[in-house]
């Protein structure tokens, strides 16, 4: 089946760097773990005709997939932050989240066959496309495989959730800063230590927060010596602490 061309637009393979190579997955695939535990390579996949397909690069402004579109696909990202929103009939946007490499964008979609969220590229992004279809078909034949797909549904569904207590400013900062440093971490970037590559005013959104109120948190942070901000580059000096303010938030 082929894939909605406003979607996922397709590019020259020669153009993009490539983690991994013909049996080997790249080290962000959300994938690769399964995949390898039950003894399927790269090329056991090329047989079962489920084929892992580069596209991008997005740059950033550039949408990903509209709301509405014909749902065919998953994708991973493969480098760069992607934002999905949707807006209300007053045309507020509301942001849902950010979604880093190595996390899969889609998800969502499988119910209704289409999505129902913008994607929007933050930075450069470049994504790995899975047919739907193909990986569903694979997902009877590696229960690993389905297990996945059923728990990154069900981690989709708890950051939804996350924020929808009655939480303080502080927690809901020192949460999002510790949901980003825990997933840059399990992917092996630098957990203490990274950008904030989507601005001040999406991140206020997201946490349903005023974008002063967010200037002001992180402003105060630094100033307890919780942090260190500079631009867009943050530097968590004191995670245990900010871990602390989190806890609540993230029901530890």
């Amino acid at each position: 089946m082929a894939v909605n061309q406003v979607a996922f637009p397709r590019t020259d393979a020669h153009t993009l760097a490539d983690d991994g190579d013909a049996l080997h997955f790249c080290s962000t695939c959300a994938f690769s773990q399964v995949c390898l535990a039950e003894g399927m390579d790269k090329a056991a996949l090329t047989d079962l005709h489920v084929l892992v397909e580069h596209v991008g690069p997005f740059h950033a402004g550039e949408h990903l997939f509209r709301e509405g579109d014909p749902f065919e696909a998953i994708a991973a990202v493969r480098a760069g932050t992607v934002k999905t929103y949707v807006i209300d009939r007053e045309g507020r946007e509301h942001v849902l989240g950010f979604h880093l490499p190595g996390e899969i964008i889609g998800l969502n979609a499988i119910d209704s066959e289409h999505y129902p969220c913008n994607a929007v590229a933050l930075d450069t992004v470049m994504l790995c496309r899975f047919s739907f279809p193909k990986i569903a078909v694979l997902a009877t034949r590696l229960p690993g495989l389905q297990r996945q797909l059923f728990r990154l549904l069900s981690r989709d569904i708890g950051r939804a959730a996350l924020l929808a207590g009655d939480w303080s400013a502080d927690q809901r900062m020192a949460a999002f800063l510790v949901g980003l440093s825990r997933r840059l971490a399990a992917r092996g970037f630098s957990p203490s230590r990274f950008q904030l590559t989507m601005a001040r005013t999406d991140i206020a959104n997201y946490l349903r927060l005023a974008p002063e109120t967010v200037s002001r948190v992180l402003r105060r942070f630094q100033q307890d010596g919780l942090l260190r901000v500079d631009r867009r580059e943050v530097e968590l000096l004191d995670r245990e602490a900010i871990a602390a303010l989190a806890a609540p938030v993230l029901r530890e």
